[in-house]
């Protein structure tokens, strides 16, 4: 199974993207992973909430095979614990699926096009955080998972 990480816009702290690049580097003994950036959208000042969401969607969308299984990073998505988190990466691989693609959407969230073609939603929090520190916590997290998988000790119960 590949993972294929989406998310908008390009992250300008550079302490994060080192962290970023760090995670990335450590996922990759693990699994196939790419990190995928849409370039923000231009004249956004123009646009409404709504319009926004829709440029945005169907840029997602053009990214996405038909087999790839859409899952949305989402404020009302499923909690997991880091655990369940790795548990249901493991359903994942055993189903069969070729590309599991996370997204991580824009200030607005998704259009209703992004969500009617998502088979899940996931929520990391009920906190809000910046879209440049999900990437780094969700990947974190894979990377989690993974170890948590081979029961290697960087997971601490």
């Amino acid at each position: 199974m590949n993972i294929k990480l989406i998310a908008i816009g390009k992250t300008d702290n550079k302490s994060l993207q080192t962290l970023i690049d760090d995670y990335t580097k450590r996922l990759s003994f693990y699994i196939k992973f790419d990190l995928e950036i849409i370039p923000d959208i231009k004249n956004v000042k123009n646009l409404s909430e709504s319009q926004q969401k829709e440029k945005e969607g169907e840029l997602i969308l053009s990214k996405l095979a038909p087999t790839d299984q859409l899952i949305l990073l989402d404020e009302n998505g499923k909690n997991f614990s880091s655990v369940g988190f790795s548990e249901e990466l493991q359903k994942k691989m055993n189903s069969g699926i070729k590309t599991l693609v996370f997204v991580i959407g824009g200030p607005y969230g998704f259009s209703d096009t992004v969500y009617s073609k998502a088979q899940g939603k996931i929520s990391l929090s009920l906190m809000t955080f910046s879209h440049q520190m999900v990437r780094l916590f969700f990947i974190e997290q894979l990377y989690r998972g993974f170890t948590i998988l081979r029961n290697e000790p960087y997971h601490h119960q």
